[in-house]
């Protein structure tokens, strides 16, 4: 009698692993998806809290519209939004930008109300594949 494993058994665990290694794959992809988005929430509260610093000194939020992160949206000092050399008070040495950093996931700043009592934070999740805003006093998405 011969000792060792038939063809047909061979293609039956290599199936088998195919399909393990598949689905491990899949969750990971997934697993990925919602630790980008839970960093982009976590960005979102910081850049909040400090623009809320800012507003407390200056009565106001900064006055320019831009991609946050980069070029002269790189830091937060008393000046409002600033390039890399942040002096005077600095509310946010660097400015997060969003994990893909690509469109569409670019975190956008913009002003609202005559002497911008108020600003708005245009984001992107992958998880929901939402467009979303955070305000002073919000933070969430539209579906």
């Amino acid at each position: 009698m011969k000792k060792g494993f038939t063809l047909i058994e061979l293609l039956v665990v290599i199936a088998i692993i195919a399909l393990l290694s598949t689905l491990s794959v899949v969750a990971l992809n997934s697993a990925r998806v919602k630790s980008r988005d839970a960093r982009r929430l976590s960005d979102i509260k910081q850049l909040r809290t400090a623009l809320e610093m800012y507003f407390d000194q200056n009565q106001s939020y900064p006055t320019t519209t831009g991609a946050l992160g980069s070029g002269n949206f790189a830091c937060l000092n008393s000046a409002g939004w600033a390039a890399v050399n942040c002096s005077g008070t600095v509310y946010m040495q660097k400015v997060p930008t969003d994990p893909k950093n690509s469109t569409p996931f670019v975190y956008t700043y913009t002003p609202q109300g005559s002497g911008a009592t108020s600003y708005t934070i245009a984001y992107a999740l992958e998880g929901p594949s939402t467009t979303a805003t955070a305000t002073p006093d919000t933070i969430g998405y539209n579906q």
